[in-house]
């Protein structure tokens, strides 16, 4: 079944009715050449709105298709918990590969993280003009992997802003070659129960300095290891976001 976002002002509980707007309407008429009486799920994509409507098209109409919601309910495509991943600022295109995949399992918010060993620098145009293109790569695994909400991709965070951000939430992990070894990783892991949300701090190709882990374990961050084998910064973050989502999923 197709998913599409919706603007929540086209939603109509009491009429029982949505209105699809935008380029979703000529590709659910001319692309999926879909038809009357077929069904569609709609959501708001918003963050504090996991609903998903499902509803079936009733008639298409100059810039517009019509839906008649036949159900509401809470989106199953979403974690029982928030996953906030803050990724150190990789070099080049990374950061869009690693929105993707995170995207695909499930993360709630990415942080792109300016760290000590960062490379990349971006002036306030550059950040604002990457931010868009990040949370337009985000929309469109949402539609893909039919995510009931956008997860959204903020402007680069300093670092100290960062831990400021993470020091209020449940959990704070950290991958770090340093740490102990696999069980300890798997204690920490099932400690995670649903509804308890959890940071995710990855370094970027340079790994973390060692103020930035002693500052992480100063807001209670865990330190963990993933293995035996050394992942890359695009691959650790989409790594262990897998091995939360076993976590945490449901039936």
């Amino acid at each position: 079944m197709y998913r599409f976002f919706v603007l929540p002002e086209n939603i109509d509980e009491t009429a029982g009715m949505i209105r699809i707007e935008g380029e979703d309407v000529n590709h659910i008429r001319s692309a999926l050449r879909m038809r009357p009486g077929e069904e569609v799920l709609l959501c708001t994509g918003r963050q504090d709105d996991p609903v998903d409507y499902l509803c079936r098209i009733v008639s298409f109409s100059e810039g517009e298709v019509s839906a008649k919601i036949a159900e509401k309910r809470r989106s199953a495509a979403e974690l029982s918990s928030r996953l906030y991943l803050f990724q150190g600022l990789p070099k080049a295109d990374k950061l869009e590969s690693i929105i993707q995949k995170s995207v695909e399992l499930g993360v709630y918010e990415i942080i792109p993280t300016v760290m000590s060993r960062c490379i990349v620098k971006l002036d306030e145009k550059k950040a604002a003009k990457k931010t868009a293109r990040w949370n337009a790569i985000a929309l469109s695994a949402a539609k893909q992997s039919k995510r009931g909400i956008i997860p959204s991709v903020k402007k680069p965070f300093s670092f100290r802003d960062a831990l400021d951000a993470a020091s209020g939430l449940d959990h704070v992990i950290v991958p770090y070659e340093d740490a102990r070894g696999i069980l300890h990783t798997k204690e920490v892991f099932s400690s995670l129960k649903p509804g308890e949300d959890a940071g995710i701090f990855i370094g970027p190709e340079g790994g973390f300095s060692e103020r930035e882990i002693d500052e992480l374990k100063g807001i209670g961050a865990e330190t963990v290891t993933l293995g035996h084998r050394i992942l890359r910064t695009e691959t650790a973050g989409p790594a262990i976001l897998s091995m939360l989502m076993l976590q945490l999923e449901s039936d």
